[in-house]
Protein backbone atom coordinates (compact mmCIF):
# COMPACT_ATOMS: atom_id res chain seq x y z
CA UNK A 1 0.00 0.00 0.00
CA UNK A 2 1.15 3.66 -0.40
CA UNK A 3 0.00 6.56 0.80
CA UNK A 4 -0.74 9.20 -2.30
CA UNK A 5 1.31 7.31 -4.99
CA UNK A 6 -0.39 5.52 -7.55
CA UNK A 7 2.70 3.25 -7.98
CA UNK A 8 6.11 4.30 -6.50
CA UNK A 9 7.19 5.03 -10.30
CA UNK A 10 4.28 7.29 -11.04
CA UNK A 11 3.75 9.30 -8.01
CA UNK A 12 5.72 9.95 -4.96
CA UNK A 13 4.50 10.21 -1.82
CA UNK A 14 5.67 14.05 -1.31
CA UNK A 15 3.50 14.71 -4.34
CA UNK A 16 0.36 13.09 -2.86
CA UNK A 17 -2.72 15.44 -3.43
CA UNK A 18 -4.88 15.97 -0.52
CA UNK A 19 -7.90 18.10 0.48
CA UNK A 20 -7.05 20.19 3.51
CA UNK A 21 -6.27 17.76 6.48
CA UNK A 22 -7.89 14.60 4.41
CA UNK A 23 -5.33 12.18 3.51
CA UNK A 24 -5.93 9.61 0.25
CA UNK A 25 -4.40 6.73 0.26
CA UNK A 26 -4.14 3.96 -2.50
CA UNK A 27 -4.22 0.43 -2.16
CA UNK A 28 -4.04 -2.67 -4.66
CA UNK A 29 -7.43 -4.06 -4.06
CA UNK A 30 -5.50 -7.62 -5.83
CA UNK A 31 -3.43 -8.13 -2.77
CA UNK A 32 -4.52 -5.89 0.04
CA UNK A 33 -5.89 -8.54 2.84
CA UNK A 34 -9.04 -5.83 3.80
CA UNK A 35 -10.41 -5.61 -0.01
CA UNK A 36 -12.98 -8.79 0.45
CA UNK A 37 -14.02 -7.60 3.88
CA UNK A 38 -15.23 -4.23 2.12
CA UNK A 39 -16.99 -6.16 -0.39
CA UNK A 40 -18.37 -8.27 1.64
CA UNK A 41 -20.03 -5.75 4.11
CA UNK A 42 -20.69 -2.73 2.07
CA UNK A 43 -24.41 -2.37 1.09
CA UNK A 44 -23.97 -1.66 -2.45
CA UNK A 45 -20.81 -3.88 -3.13
CA UNK A 46 -21.27 -5.80 -6.58
CA UNK A 47 -19.49 -8.57 -8.03
CA UNK A 48 -17.23 -6.15 -10.34
CA UNK A 49 -16.12 -4.85 -7.66
CA UNK A 50 -14.87 -8.55 -6.12
CA UNK A 51 -10.86 -9.70 -6.34
CA UNK A 52 -12.42 -12.09 -9.04
CA UNK A 53 -13.42 -9.88 -11.50
CA UNK A 54 -10.41 -7.29 -11.12
CA UNK A 55 -8.34 -10.56 -11.33
CA UNK A 56 -10.22 -11.42 -14.59
CA UNK A 57 -9.96 -7.44 -16.21
CA UNK A 58 -6.22 -8.11 -15.44
CA UNK A 59 -5.73 -11.26 -16.49
CA UNK A 60 -7.50 -10.48 -20.02
CA UNK A 61 -6.59 -7.36 -20.99
CA UNK A 62 -3.40 -6.26 -18.93
CA UNK A 63 -5.49 -3.52 -17.08
CA UNK A 64 -3.89 -2.55 -13.74
CA UNK A 65 -6.33 -1.96 -10.66
CA UNK A 66 -5.96 0.49 -7.97
CA UNK A 67 -8.40 1.88 -5.45
CA UNK A 68 -8.24 5.14 -3.51
CA UNK A 69 -9.41 5.05 0.32
CA UNK A 70 -9.54 7.40 3.18
CA UNK A 71 -9.51 4.63 5.82
CA UNK A 72 -5.94 4.54 7.26
CA UNK A 73 -3.61 1.57 6.52
CA UNK A 74 -4.01 0.11 10.34
CA UNK A 75 -7.95 0.15 10.23
CA UNK A 76 -10.12 -1.78 7.69
CA UNK A 77 -11.64 -0.01 4.75
CA UNK A 78 -14.59 2.05 5.28
CA UNK A 79 -14.77 3.63 1.99
CA UNK A 80 -12.99 3.03 -1.63
CA UNK A 81 -13.31 4.23 -5.07
CA UNK A 82 -11.97 1.04 -7.59
CA UNK A 83 -10.60 1.50 -10.93
CA UNK A 84 -8.57 0.32 -13.92
CA UNK A 85 -5.59 1.99 -15.14
CA UNK A 86 -6.22 1.72 -19.06
CA UNK A 87 -2.82 2.33 -20.58
CA UNK A 88 -3.79 2.48 -25.00
CA UNK A 89 -1.91 4.13 -27.71
CA UNK A 90 -4.93 3.49 -29.90
CA UNK A 91 -7.35 5.08 -27.46
CA UNK A 92 -5.50 6.85 -24.70
CA UNK A 93 -4.78 5.97 -21.21
CA UNK A 94 -7.58 6.50 -18.84
CA UNK A 95 -8.63 5.47 -15.20
CA UNK A 96 -11.70 3.77 -15.71
CA UNK A 97 -14.10 2.00 -12.84
CA UNK A 98 -14.29 -0.22 -14.34
CA UNK A 99 -13.58 -1.56 -17.90
CA UNK A 100 -16.44 -4.28 -19.47
CA UNK A 101 -18.65 -3.56 -16.15
CA UNK A 102 -22.62 -2.56 -16.42
CA UNK A 103 -21.91 -0.39 -13.24
CA UNK A 104 -19.54 0.50 -10.40
CA UNK A 105 -20.73 1.76 -7.42
CA UNK A 106 -18.65 4.12 -5.32
CA UNK A 107 -18.63 2.52 -1.98
CA UNK A 108 -18.53 5.55 0.34
CA UNK A 109 -21.16 6.25 3.10
CA UNK A 110 -21.63 9.96 2.50
CA UNK A 111 -21.37 12.40 0.09
CA UNK A 112 -18.13 13.91 1.70
CA UNK A 113 -16.13 10.93 1.42
CA UNK A 114 -16.58 10.48 -2.12
CA UNK A 115 -15.83 14.54 -2.54
CA UNK A 116 -12.58 13.86 -0.81
CA UNK A 117 -11.38 10.98 -3.01
CA UNK A 118 -12.39 12.58 -6.18
CA UNK A 119 -10.14 15.71 -5.28
CA UNK A 120 -7.69 13.36 -4.95
CA UNK A 121 -8.65 11.05 -8.39
CA UNK A 122 -9.19 14.29 -10.43
CA UNK A 123 -5.09 15.73 -9.47
CA UNK A 124 -4.13 12.01 -10.01
CA UNK A 125 -5.22 12.22 -13.85
CA UNK A 126 -3.96 15.89 -14.29
CA UNK A 127 -0.31 14.89 -12.11
CA UNK A 128 -0.57 11.53 -14.45
CA UNK A 129 -1.70 13.16 -17.97
CA UNK A 130 -4.05 10.65 -18.31
CA UNK A 131 -7.13 11.70 -20.92
CA UNK A 132 -9.73 10.93 -18.78
CA UNK A 133 -11.41 9.34 -15.61
CA UNK A 134 -14.72 7.71 -16.12
CA UNK A 135 -17.13 6.57 -13.17
CA UNK A 136 -20.25 3.98 -13.36
CA UNK A 137 -23.05 4.76 -11.17
CA UNK A 138 -27.08 4.63 -10.56
CA UNK A 139 -26.58 6.75 -7.50
CA UNK A 140 -28.13 10.07 -7.48
CA UNK A 141 -27.67 11.21 -4.25
CA UNK A 142 -23.86 11.58 -4.42
CA UNK A 143 -22.60 14.89 -6.36
CA UNK A 144 -20.92 14.10 -9.20
CA UNK A 145 -20.98 17.74 -11.31
CA UNK A 146 -18.03 19.08 -9.59
CA UNK A 147 -15.81 16.71 -10.75
CA UNK A 148 -18.11 15.14 -13.95
CA UNK A 149 -20.07 15.90 -17.51
CA UNK A 150 -22.67 13.09 -17.96
CA UNK A 151 -20.70 11.42 -20.32
CA UNK A 152 -23.51 8.47 -21.44
CA UNK A 153 -26.91 7.82 -19.91
CA UNK A 154 -28.35 4.03 -19.79
CA UNK A 155 -31.14 2.16 -17.97
CA UNK A 156 -30.71 -0.62 -15.74
CA UNK A 157 -33.14 -3.20 -14.61
CA UNK A 158 -33.30 -5.24 -10.97
CA UNK A 159 -35.76 -7.70 -10.47
CA UNK A 160 -36.58 -8.41 -6.96
CA UNK A 161 -36.51 -12.02 -5.86
CA UNK A 162 -37.73 -11.61 -1.87
CA UNK A 163 -41.62 -12.63 -3.21
CA UNK A 164 -42.66 -15.68 -3.25
CA UNK A 165 -41.69 -17.31 -6.32
CA UNK A 166 -45.72 -17.93 -7.59
CA UNK A 167 -45.44 -14.49 -7.34
CA UNK A 168 -42.86 -13.86 -9.46
CA UNK A 169 -43.77 -15.78 -12.09
CA UNK A 170 -47.48 -14.37 -11.60
CA UNK A 171 -45.73 -11.24 -12.73
CA UNK A 172 -44.21 -11.77 -15.91
CA UNK A 173 -45.72 -11.02 -19.32
CA UNK A 174 -48.15 -13.51 -20.15
CA UNK A 175 -47.53 -13.64 -23.75
CA UNK A 176 -44.10 -12.83 -23.85
CA UNK A 177 -42.31 -14.61 -21.43
CA UNK A 178 -44.77 -16.76 -19.74
CA UNK A 179 -45.82 -18.27 -23.24
CA UNK A 180 -42.25 -19.04 -24.81
CA UNK A 181 -41.45 -20.85 -21.41
CA UNK A 182 -44.13 -23.28 -22.27
CA UNK A 183 -42.99 -23.38 -25.71
CA UNK A 184 -39.71 -24.06 -24.62
CA UNK A 185 -41.36 -27.13 -22.67
CA UNK A 186 -43.51 -28.40 -25.97
CA UNK A 187 -40.22 -28.30 -28.04
CA UNK A 188 -38.38 -30.62 -26.13
CA UNK A 189 -35.72 -27.83 -25.14
CA UNK A 190 -33.56 -29.07 -22.56
CA UNK A 191 -30.88 -27.14 -20.77
CA UNK A 192 -26.96 -27.67 -19.63
CA UNK A 193 -25.29 -25.51 -16.53
CA UNK A 194 -21.77 -25.74 -15.39
CA UNK A 195 -18.21 -24.13 -16.34
CA UNK A 196 -17.52 -26.56 -18.14
CA UNK A 197 -14.93 -26.04 -21.45
CA UNK A 198 -18.01 -28.06 -23.47
CA UNK A 199 -20.39 -25.58 -22.25
CA UNK A 200 -18.19 -22.79 -22.40
CA UNK A 201 -17.26 -23.42 -25.93
CA UNK A 202 -21.42 -23.91 -27.06
CA UNK A 203 -22.08 -20.32 -25.28
CA UNK A 204 -19.35 -18.91 -27.49
CA UNK A 205 -19.81 -20.18 -30.36
CA UNK A 206 -23.61 -18.26 -29.79
CA UNK A 207 -21.61 -15.12 -28.57
CA UNK A 208 -19.74 -15.13 -32.22
CA UNK A 209 -22.64 -15.79 -34.47
CA UNK A 210 -25.27 -12.92 -31.99
CA UNK A 211 -22.17 -10.34 -32.23
CA UNK A 212 -21.29 -11.20 -36.12
CA UNK A 213 -24.92 -10.60 -36.68
CA UNK A 214 -24.73 -6.82 -35.46
CA UNK A 215 -21.70 -6.37 -37.60
CA UNK A 216 -19.75 -6.07 -33.95
CA UNK A 217 -16.50 -8.20 -33.11
CA UNK A 218 -17.16 -10.72 -30.74
CA UNK A 219 -14.99 -10.20 -27.25
CA UNK A 220 -12.16 -12.86 -27.27
CA UNK A 221 -13.01 -16.55 -25.84
CA UNK A 222 -9.79 -15.65 -22.90
CA UNK A 223 -12.17 -12.87 -21.50
CA UNK A 224 -14.79 -16.40 -20.88
CA UNK A 225 -12.04 -19.03 -19.90
CA UNK A 226 -10.39 -16.39 -17.51
CA UNK A 227 -14.18 -15.46 -16.07
CA UNK A 228 -14.30 -19.00 -15.14
CA UNK A 229 -10.89 -19.52 -13.85
CA UNK A 230 -10.99 -16.39 -11.58
CA UNK A 231 -14.28 -17.07 -10.41
CA UNK A 232 -14.86 -20.48 -10.22
CA UNK A 233 -18.67 -21.18 -8.31
CA UNK A 234 -19.80 -17.69 -8.61
CA UNK A 235 -20.05 -17.58 -12.20
CA UNK A 236 -22.62 -20.15 -14.21
CA UNK A 237 -22.93 -21.16 -17.80
CA UNK A 238 -26.53 -22.35 -19.42
CA UNK A 239 -26.74 -23.49 -22.62
CA UNK A 240 -30.25 -24.56 -24.47
CA UNK A 241 -30.41 -27.41 -26.55
CA UNK A 242 -33.19 -28.53 -29.13
CA UNK A 243 -31.59 -32.17 -29.83
CA UNK A 244 -27.98 -31.90 -29.77
CA UNK A 245 -27.80 -28.26 -31.07
CA UNK A 246 -27.32 -24.76 -28.73
CA UNK A 247 -29.88 -22.67 -29.53
CA UNK A 248 -29.05 -20.25 -26.54
CA UNK A 249 -27.37 -19.55 -23.98
CA UNK A 250 -26.17 -16.98 -20.78
CA UNK A 251 -23.85 -16.51 -18.07
CA UNK A 252 -24.73 -15.75 -14.80
CA UNK A 253 -22.44 -13.85 -12.04
CA UNK A 254 -23.58 -14.13 -8.30
CA UNK A 255 -22.03 -12.37 -5.40
CA UNK A 256 -23.27 -12.48 -2.34
CA UNK A 257 -27.44 -12.23 -2.61
CA UNK A 258 -26.95 -10.66 -5.80
CA UNK A 259 -27.01 -12.46 -9.35
CA UNK A 260 -26.25 -10.61 -12.45
CA UNK A 261 -27.10 -11.60 -15.96
CA UNK A 262 -24.09 -11.09 -17.58
CA UNK A 263 -24.21 -12.19 -20.61
CA UNK A 264 -26.51 -13.73 -23.34
CA UNK A 265 -26.10 -15.03 -27.54
CA UNK A 266 -28.78 -17.46 -29.55
CA UNK A 267 -29.06 -19.25 -32.27
CA UNK A 268 -31.48 -16.25 -34.25
CA UNK A 269 -32.99 -18.95 -36.28
CA UNK A 270 -34.46 -20.67 -33.22
CA UNK A 271 -34.99 -18.20 -31.08
CA UNK A 272 -38.53 -18.70 -31.39
CA UNK A 273 -38.03 -21.60 -29.17
CA UNK A 274 -38.05 -19.95 -26.26
CA UNK A 275 -34.05 -20.70 -24.84
CA UNK A 276 -33.78 -17.65 -23.50
CA UNK A 277 -36.85 -17.21 -21.79
CA UNK A 278 -36.40 -20.17 -20.14
CA UNK A 279 -33.07 -20.20 -18.97
CA UNK A 280 -33.65 -16.98 -17.73
CA UNK A 281 -36.19 -18.55 -16.03
CA UNK A 282 -33.97 -21.57 -14.66
CA UNK A 283 -31.81 -18.99 -13.46
CA UNK A 284 -34.10 -16.75 -11.53
CA UNK A 285 -35.49 -19.97 -10.02
CA UNK A 286 -31.87 -21.27 -8.91
CA UNK A 287 -31.04 -17.58 -7.62
CA UNK A 288 -34.03 -17.58 -5.60
CA UNK A 289 -33.52 -21.26 -3.77
CA UNK A 290 -30.20 -20.03 -3.38
CA UNK A 291 -31.28 -17.20 -1.08
CA UNK A 292 -30.51 -14.50 -3.61
CA UNK A 293 -32.90 -11.21 -3.01
CA UNK A 294 -32.01 -9.18 -6.22
CA UNK A 295 -31.54 -10.70 -9.71
CA UNK A 296 -29.63 -7.80 -11.98
CA UNK A 297 -30.65 -8.05 -15.19
CA UNK A 298 -27.90 -5.61 -16.84
CA UNK A 299 -27.72 -2.36 -18.60
CA UNK A 300 -29.42 -1.14 -21.85
CA UNK A 301 -28.97 1.29 -24.36
CA UNK A 302 -31.82 4.11 -24.29
CA UNK A 303 -31.98 3.62 -28.06
CA UNK A 304 -32.63 -0.24 -27.56
CA UNK A 305 -36.26 -0.29 -26.96
CA UNK A 306 -36.91 -3.53 -27.66
CA UNK A 307 -34.34 -5.08 -24.62
CA UNK A 308 -36.12 -2.19 -22.40
CA UNK A 309 -39.24 -3.76 -22.99
CA UNK A 310 -37.90 -7.09 -22.17
CA UNK A 311 -36.55 -6.85 -19.04
CA UNK A 312 -39.66 -4.90 -18.27
CA UNK A 313 -41.63 -8.28 -18.98
CA UNK A 314 -39.56 -9.80 -16.38
CA UNK A 315 -41.20 -7.07 -13.62
CA UNK A 316 -37.80 -5.79 -13.21
CA UNK A 317 -37.55 -2.03 -12.09
CA UNK A 318 -35.78 0.16 -14.05
CA UNK A 319 -32.78 2.49 -13.11
CA UNK A 320 -30.91 5.31 -13.90
CA UNK A 321 -27.58 4.73 -15.08
CA UNK A 322 -24.86 7.70 -15.55
CA UNK A 323 -21.06 6.91 -16.89
CA UNK A 324 -19.19 10.38 -15.81
CA UNK A 325 -16.52 11.27 -17.01
CA UNK A 326 -13.82 13.86 -16.26
CA UNK A 327 -13.09 15.98 -18.47
CA UNK A 328 -16.32 15.27 -20.78
CA UNK A 329 -16.27 13.58 -24.39
CA UNK A 330 -15.94 16.19 -26.71
CA UNK A 331 -17.60 14.28 -29.45
CA UNK A 332 -21.13 14.15 -30.00
CA UNK A 333 -21.24 10.39 -30.05
CA UNK A 334 -19.86 9.32 -26.15
CA UNK A 335 -16.24 7.66 -26.44
CA UNK A 336 -17.43 3.87 -25.70
CA UNK A 337 -20.02 3.68 -28.21
CA UNK A 338 -17.68 5.98 -30.87
CA UNK A 339 -15.18 3.59 -30.55
CA UNK A 340 -17.77 0.57 -31.00
CA UNK A 341 -19.64 2.23 -34.32
CA UNK A 342 -15.91 2.79 -35.74
CA UNK A 343 -15.67 -1.09 -35.48
CA UNK A 344 -19.28 -1.59 -36.88
CA UNK A 345 -18.30 0.43 -40.20
CA UNK A 346 -14.81 -0.89 -40.73
CA UNK A 347 -15.47 -4.32 -39.62
CA UNK A 348 -19.01 -5.44 -39.90
CA UNK A 349 -19.02 -6.93 -43.33
CA UNK A 350 -15.68 -8.90 -42.62
CA UNK A 351 -16.07 -12.61 -42.51
CA UNK A 352 -16.52 -14.09 -39.30
CA UNK A 353 -13.05 -15.24 -38.58
CA UNK A 354 -11.41 -12.10 -39.67
CA UNK A 355 -13.72 -10.09 -37.04
CA UNK A 356 -13.09 -12.95 -34.17
CA UNK A 357 -9.74 -12.01 -34.04
CA UNK A 358 -9.92 -8.12 -34.53
CA UNK A 359 -12.00 -8.69 -31.08
CA UNK A 360 -8.93 -10.75 -29.42
CA UNK A 361 -7.03 -7.25 -30.55
CA UNK A 362 -9.29 -4.70 -30.14
CA UNK A 363 -11.15 -5.03 -26.81
CA UNK A 364 -8.07 -4.28 -24.69
CA UNK A 365 -8.38 -0.65 -26.12
CA UNK A 366 -12.30 -0.20 -25.53
CA UNK A 367 -12.59 -0.99 -21.59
Amino acid sequence: MTKGPVRGELMSPENMIVSGQDEVFTVDPLRDPRWTGLIDEHPVASIFHSRAWLQALQVTYGYEPIAVTTSQPSEPLRNALVFCIVRSWLTGHRLVSLPFSDHCEPLVAEAEEFNVLMRFVEALRKGQAWKYVQVRSTNATLSFEGYFNEAEIYCVHRLDLRPDLDVLHRRLHKDCIQRKIRRAEREGVRYKAGRSESLLAQLYGLVRVTRVRQRLPPQPIEWFRNLVACMGANVCIRVAFQEDRPVAGILTLNQGRQVVYKYGASDPDRTHLGGTPMLLWEAIKQAKQDGAESFDFGRSDLDNPGLITFKERWGAERGRLVMWESPGPIPSLPRGRQTMEYAKGLLGWLPSGVQTMAGRLLYRHIG
